[in-house]
């Protein structure tokens, strides 16, 4: 179903004098912002000199929010609750930090930090959430969305069948967004400033009548009331505007009203979704081309374009959504990965850094490290030395960069795509993701071991004799095991599946992400974003099985709990293809049975080897491996060798993670490592270009990877 041939008002497009001096291009006849920006930016190939530090009123704004709130919220956890406001786009008046917030205005509630509820998800984790604050829910509130609302959670748990449930509570399947907003959606906010909302709400009217004329069927119904949920949000995105006296229908003219009109648009988004993963897409090519514009007119100075920089990551920075300590205790803490892609190379060879590359690291100076915006670098060895070097001493300084392979992306997603959460790639507006969580992958080796039976718990998990436990006391035998966990990973893939499949049709029908999709194009890419936990646990598990001897050690009730390994095997991240090539196999096997399996409204099946925040909770789940892990310790995170197994360093570690298939894994690999600036080299100077050294080399023999510092 298309809108190509939509008709539009003839003036819609007509940006008057907001677009002077842009060089003209397809993107003023239609939505085009990758034409716009590879017509209008400015590479920029020198160094960091050019940078200003931060202005007096950053500075009040930032020492008054750290007073006043920050320090407050550190000592109770939660700053305050809206108790008796459900949460939407224009459901609260302005707010302000302080009287000098005045830059780039905008925040989620009406008091900073203050959190809203979004019960559109799911009444009782909203419930459980405002008690853990210390507050009392609204009776009346509470009765509208347990008596005449129903929520996300409750259609959810209405379609569960009691395979899904035995899984998720024994936890074979953890953190499922099935009571919270699903993220991993970004909306293309540059859109807004490059267009205004009038021509946006005109465009997605005109291409939900495109398809009036035609037959009854689901997917037009859906088709046109999503749309029709689109426009709403549009408008209401009007409103918001109005409340801070701010013309959203109009492009933006000024720097300053592209970055305030683009923070205007996803924070429509924060205001309305609590989603795992909220990021903010592609920016800085796209912001640059407006301060450019500025400052060659004298219009702000380099000091201006700092502060407008500034103050929009002070927003980013306190953007808050109500959880419960079980889910920050999945996600080791509160984040929200308002993760910010930069740098990467173009389709044509260009570097797409900009000066506002490095005023977006110069934040991290500024106002210090913090962990949003997930500032996420594209890496590729042919970006200029210049930035390689600032974004090498950034990292050292504040260990507040993630790095992703540009050249992998690029040659799958294009070169205006963005990380929606940690290192899921996706084009800007024109692709969204059905969010996921993982499996527990290790888990699902012990079940094979057991026969379906958890290992903490005793309890049948499978439906009984569905599985053949391994037989007797003696050694384990390689070919049985591995035979017996493809068998379990058909059971654990096609509950996950399932459940996939069922949180996002539920998610779809009561609670859309309709600003967010408002801003994408009409027609789009679908991916459903599976995942694995363990991989490094299973495969040196099987490692050790295979080349050493591993005899199963049972309880009274003959339940397999834990294991004697004796002999020396290959481990993953040693640059050992014994290990390295057993791994590669896992995430190639299942990622061929989730292949298998018919997605909801045939999304793309992708997989991530990602648990860069879950690993801790995924091992308190878990029992005794042959590898030598032990009951109830964490996991190591993402695709990282075992806690303390790669013993031939980081380069070994690399090679070894780059044995695996990123097309087993086009959603993402997730390498986590640790330097001490002291093991870079002596100096400043030597740690930062030995750190740069790493980087290239990383990205040239292991570029199907992230790497997080």
């Amino acid at each position: 179903m298309t809108s190509a041939t939509t008709e539009r008002p003839t003036d819609a497009l007509a940006g008057g004098d907001a677009w002077e001096g842009f060089a003209p291009g397809p993107w003023q006849e239609s939505i085009d912002l990758r034409d716009f920006i590879l017509r209008n930016y400015t590479p920029y190939d020198g160094d960091a000199s050019f940078l200003a530090g931060p202005t007096e009123k950053t500075l009040k704004v930032w020492d008054h929010l750290e007073k006043n709130y920050l320090s407050e919220e550190r000592r109770r956890r939660v700053y305050d609750v809206d108790t008796k406001t459900p949460a939407d786009i224009d459901a609260f008046p302005a707010g302000y930090i302080c009287p000098e917030d005045d830059v780039i205005v905008g925040l989620q509630t009406d008091v900073p930090l203050k959190r809203a509820m979004m019960p559109n998800g799911g009444w009782r984790m909203v419930e459980t959430a405002i008690k853990e604050a210390g507050k009392e829910p609204d009776p009346e509130i509470k009765k509208v969305f347990t008596k005449y609302r129903k929520t996300h959670n409750e259609g959810v748990f209405d379609i569960y069948t009691p395979r899904i449930r035995a899984a998720r509570s024994s936890h074979i399947i953890t953190g499922l967004p099935d009571a919270y907003g699903r993220g991993r959606i970004i909306g293309d906010y540059r859109r807004l400033a490059l267009y205004g909302a009038d021509f946006l709400i005109a465009e997605k009217m005109a291409a939900k009548d495109a398809v009036a004329d035609q037959p009854f069927s689901e997917h037009w119904a859906r088709y046109r009331e999503e749309h029709s949920e689109q426009i709403k949000a549009l408008k209401k995105l009007v409103t918001l505007g109005e409340i801070y006296g701010l013309d959203l229908k109009r492009p933006a003219a000024t720097a300053q009203e592209a970055v305030q009109w683009t923070y205007m648009a996803y924070l429509a988004s924060v205001k309305s979704q609590d989603g795992a993963a909220m990021s903010l897409g592609r920016l800085s090519a796209f912001l640059d081309i407006y301060f450019e514009r500025d400052l060659k007119a004298g219009k702000i100075t380099e000091s201006d374009a700092q502060e407008i920089i500034d103050a929009l990551v002070i927003k980013l920075r306190i953007v808050r959504f109500l959880r419960t300590i079980d889910y920050d205790q999945i996600f080791s803490g509160d984040p929200y990965w308002a993760t910010w892609s930069d740098a990467g190379m173009t389709e044509d060879g260009r570097s797409q850094v900009t000066k506002t590359s490095f005023r977006l690291l110069q934040t991290l100076r500024n106002l210090g490290p913090a962990p949003e915006p997930n500032i996420t670098v594209f890496w590729d060895p042919k970006l200029p030395e210049g930035y390689k070097e600032f974004c090498s001493a950034i990292s050292i300084e504040t260990s507040s960069i993630q790095y992703e392979s540009d050249e992998q992306i690029r040659d799958r997603w294009g070169d205006d795509a963005a990380i929606a959460c940690c290192v899921s790639p996706m084009k800007v507006g024109k692709q969204m993701q059905f969010f996921g969580a993982r499996v527990n992958a290790g888990k699902a080796l012990l079940y094979a071991i057991n026969g379906g039976r958890d290992e903490i718990s005793g309890k049948q998990v499978t439906e009984e004799g569905e599985f053949t436990p391994v037989q007797g006391d003696g050694p384990l035998d390689f070919d049985d095991v591995w035979e017996k966990y493809e068998h379990m990973l058909d059971w654990v893939v096609g509950t996950y599946v399932e459940a996939l499949n069922i949180i996002h049709y539920s998610h779809d029908k009561y609670a859309y992400e309709s600003i967010e999709m408002a801003l994408h194009d009409s027609d789009i890419v679908r991916t459903m974003g599976c995942g694995i936990a363990g991989l490094s646990i299973v495969a040196d598990s099987l490692s050790a099985i295979k080349h050493a001897t591993v005899t199963p050690v049972r309880d009274e009730t003959g339940l397999i709990v834990d294991y004697i390994t004796e002999g020396e095997f290959p481990r993953y991240g040693n640059d050992d293809d014994r290990a390295d090539d057993i791994a590669a196999t896992i995430v190639h096997t299942v990622m061929q049975k989730i292949k298998e399996i018919p997605m909801y409204r045939d999304a793309i099946p992708t997989q991530s080897v990602l648990t860069i925040t879950s690993n801790v909770v995924y091992g308190k789940a878990t029992g005794s491996f042959p590898s030598g892990h032990q009951k109830g310790t964490p996991f190591s995170p993402g695709a990282n060798p075992e806690n303390g197994a790669d013993s031939h360093g980081m380069v070994a570690s690399m090679l070894s993670v780059g044995k695996l298939d990123y097309n087993d894994a086009l959603d993402g690999i997730s390498l986590t490592n640790t330097i001490t600036p002291q093991g870079l080299g002596r100096t400043k100077d030597e740690q930062v270009k030995n750190l740069v050294g790493i980087l290239d080399a990383g990205f040239v023999m292991d570029d199907d990877c992230t790497l997080t510092n």
